[in-house]
């Protein structure tokens, strides 16, 4: 049996750092190719394969698919909500224009798997907010959840039309400490743990009462991983699944750390980014992703603040 190899697009992110490393201890550091528009860490170049590549360029993305004989691409470059705010128009072209370009490098070298991530984002303000159905009304109001439910039709028809196996999740917010936040609007949950560690005061930009659906980076990864291990007969939705994992505000993350550290404080200044929360939704129904392929998550809030203040110490940036 041949060995996949793998192109994962914006493998410095928060999300690709780990994807990277988990693939790798799968596949074989040799057969992961990992690529970003930064320029390597010197850890990335050590463990395997690495390619400085922007995902606008399709005749570069098409030159690595041939050098290195690629059967899957895992397409994570993205400008996320709140950053893609501040520069709609650049946030539509990358968020757009590098989907299409790897479908249609799928579609042309016979790709066997594609994965590209949507978000929570696609949903709006018309969206159910409670055990938000895999099928509902979505009204983004958001550049990013406005691109992320324009791809989610891509993906599909690109599936329908031409037989590409691309694969997608809707996360929801994600948490992580082995990197940095990559400019979203549930950021917020990531940097309270440096802040609380570090003894500092916590001035967090959502209200302490926004309710938004969460899931660890551990968890993020194994569903992922499971979905693209899943028999494709398995799979009836072809736009992106829901997933996810618990749900909490501000306020509840702040007094399970507080557990923790008591001396921890927070204050809230809710900003521009509380619009674009009050327009997700406070929790999703993935029993569609489920009943597919078997999702289920391992971790809920108590067990992941735990986790992440017994290991984050291990980490500098």
């Amino acid at each position: 049996m041949e060995t996949d190899t793998i192109l994962i697009i914006g493998a410095g992110g928060q999300l690709g750092t780990e994807l990277t490393a988990e693939l790798r201890a799968i596949y074989g550091n040799a057969n992961v190719i990992a690529s970003d528009i930064q320029a390597p860490r010197p850890e990335q170049l050590e463990e395997g394969p690495f390619e400085q590549l922007n995902a606008m360029d399709a005749l570069k993305i098409a030159s690595i698919v041939d050098q290195y004989k690629v059967t899957q691409i895992y397409l994570l470059a993205a400008i996320l909500s709140a950053k893609g705010e501040q520069n709609p128009k650049f946030a539509w072209d990358l968020n757009m224009q590098s989907l299409l370009n790897v479908l249609e490098i799928a579609k042309e070298k016979n790709l066997d798997k594609v994965y590209w991530p949507s978000s929570i984002a696609v949903f709006g303000p018309n969206s159910p907010v409670n055990n938000t159905p895999q099928h509902c009304v979505m009204d983004p109001n958001t550049v990013y959840g406005i691109s992320k439910q324009a791809g989610e039709r891509w993906c599909e028809y690109y599936f329908q039309k031409y037989g590409v196996d691309v694969r997608s999740l809707r996360y929801p917010g994600l948490i992580g400490y082995k990197s940095l936040p990559g400019g979203g609007t549930t950021d917020y949950a990531v940097d309270i743990f440096h802040k609380a560690l570090n003894s500092e005061h916590f001035e967090c930009f959502l209200a302490e009462d926004a309710y938004l659906p969460m899931m660890y980076m551990p968890d993020a990864i194994k569903a992922t991983i499971d979905l693209m291990q899943a028999p494709s007969e398995n799979l009836s939705v072809r736009s992106s699944y829901n997933v996810s994992a618990m749900s909490f505000s501000p306020k509840e993350i702040y007094e399970a750390i507080k557990k923790h550290h008591p001396d921890f404080t927070i204050s809230f200044k809710p900003d521009y980014r509380q619009k674009i929360a009050d327009s997700w939704p406070n929790s999703m129904d993935d029993s569609i992703a489920s009943k597919d392929w078997g999702w289920k998550p391992q971790y809920l809030l108590e067990d992941m603040v735990a986790d992440i203040l017994e290991n984050i110490p291990a980490y500098h940036y």
